[in-house]
Parts: structure tokens; sequence; C-alpha cells
């Protein structure tokens, strides 16, 4: 997991950082975890463009990654680690011990060869999933649920890891990523490590045509419009768009837009550190 700087043969590869993918061991999917990825451009049901700078990019096709990790007391062998275009972490290919196959997000030391459990009954070791009740404080985890049997929302993508700090009666208290402690019903599983891929975030694409190719298309700023196309547009010359709003006049760029009755706010202890 390490990044390559290429040298600048060519105005394209001057800037270009990319991983090394000397962690993959396989160049194709599991056929039985896969299907065609339809992209919409943006558009909606009508054809109606409704979100806009999304369109065009490379087919992909979708792995089905198993989040719930509900195959509980059944050991998995690591088959594969894989290459997913659809997210910044590599993937890893189970074989179950009982002839079942399933995608999981791959940890940060993850090997091929190694054996892996889910459920109450599992150690608390690297990629293991297991219920928080049962997992060290102090543990540093990633795919964390909210609910019990919902399956993992948060701690995801490319190198991130959340530590589980305490426990409060049926809640246990993690704090995550972005800053932010919050409770979490000790019933909730979550997997220990960290996302493994760590150094994507030290990529960089060389190339406007690289976001191309990941269907992201060129994105305008509201300042450089004219007033009918965004409230930020107009002035003479290089004029400030006055105060910061969105293109349907609502103020954005640090307005605090959480409601401010939304339920889960008593689960959180300390909101996110704001840079």
């Amino acid at each position: 997991m390490a990044v390559r700087k290429l040298k600048p043969t060519t105005p394209g590869q001057r800037h270009k950082i990319i991983g090394t993918f000397e962690e993959i061991t396989a160049s194709v999917p599991e056929k039985s975890l896969t299907y065609g990825k339809r992209s919409s451009g943006g558009r909606n049901n009508y054809g109606k463009m409704t979100v806009r700078y999304i369109g065009g990019g490379h087919k992909r096709k979708y792995r089905f990654i198993d989040f719930k990790r509900d195959k509980d007391g059944v050991p998995a062998v690591v088959k594969t680690i894989e290459y997913d275009p659809n997210r910044s972490a590599r993937i890893a290919l189970l074989f179950y011990a009982d002839g079942e196959k399933r995608y999981i997000i791959a940890p940060n030391g993850l090997q091929v060869g190694m054996t892996l459990m889910s459920g109450a009954e599992a150690a608390p070791e690297v990629g293991n999933a297991l219920p928080m009740q049962n997992i060290p404080v102090g543990t540093v985890i990633h795919n964390i649920e909210l609910r019990p049997g919902q399956g993992a929302l948060l701690v995801r993508s490319a190198g991130n890891f959340a530590q589980l700090t305490s426990r409060e009666g049926r809640y246990c208290v993690i704090k995550l990523p972005s800053g932010e402690t919050r409770k979490i019903l000790s019933a909730c599983k979550a997997t220990v490590g960290s996302v493994g891929n760590s150094d994507h975030a030290l990529e960089s694409s060389g190339k406007a045509g690289r976001s191309r190719w990941l269907g992201r298309r060129p994105h305008n700023r509201g300042v450089v419009m004219n007033p009918h196309d965004h409230p930020m547009g107009g002035g003479e010359g290089r004029q400030s768009g006055g105060h910061p709003r969105s293109r349907k006049g609502l103020y954005a760029k640090g307005l605090k837009t959480r409601a401010p009755k939304k339920q889960s706010n008593k689960y959180i202890i300390e909101r996110a550190n704001k840079k």
C-alpha cells in the first residue's frame, strides 16, 4: 500500500501520484457477486437533469459487499484482495466453510490465506466482526452499524478508523474520524482494525481527464456565473458573490443545516471538529 510518483514525460504524468496495487491478487471479480451498474448521468426518471456535473465515465460492475457480516460462527478464508471501482477501499473475497462466497471491505493488514470469523464468539482480531459489547475498550474499529442487524454505515472509506473509547450502560461511546464522539448501542456490530488502502489520500490524479473517467463533469462556481444563473453571479470584473449561498438562494458554506430537533441529537456527545 504505497504510492508511486511518475516521471514528467507528459503534462498529465507530471503531477500524477497513484497507488502501486501491490496488494491486489486478482484482476477479475467473482461473477456471482457482481452486476452491471447503470449510470444516471444526473437525470431522473423523466430524463430531466436534477444533479449537475455528473455524466460519462468508465463502465463499472457493482460488487455486492457484505456489510452485515451476519454469517456468525462460520470460519471464512481470505481468497483474494481486489480493486473495487465503486469505493476508495480495497475489497476481499471470503470463502466460507459451507461453500458460500462474500466480499468484505479489506482492513489494513489483511492477507490472503487468513481465517476470519463473525459473531459474538469471534476473537477481537483484525477483520473479525463482532458486537461492540465484546470488543475491548480502546480498540480501533471500522464498518460500524447504527442499528443492530442494519449493516455497517459508518467508517467505510480508505484509511478511516474509529475508536471505542468507553461504555455507558447499553451504549458504547466511539470517536469517529470526523472528531465527533457519539453513543451507539452495544449490540451493534463493528469490524476490528482500520480500513485498508490508507495511502489513498496521497494520490493525485494529475489531469482533468481522470475526473472524466470517474464520471465527473466540469464544475463551475456560482461566482463566475451571470446574475440570472446564480445568486452569487454578476458584478464588474472579479467581484465576489456577496453572501455565500446555493443556486436556490439558501445560505451555504458555514450555515448549520442539521435539524435542531433531530432524534439522534441525544446520542451525540461532542460535535465534529470544524476546521
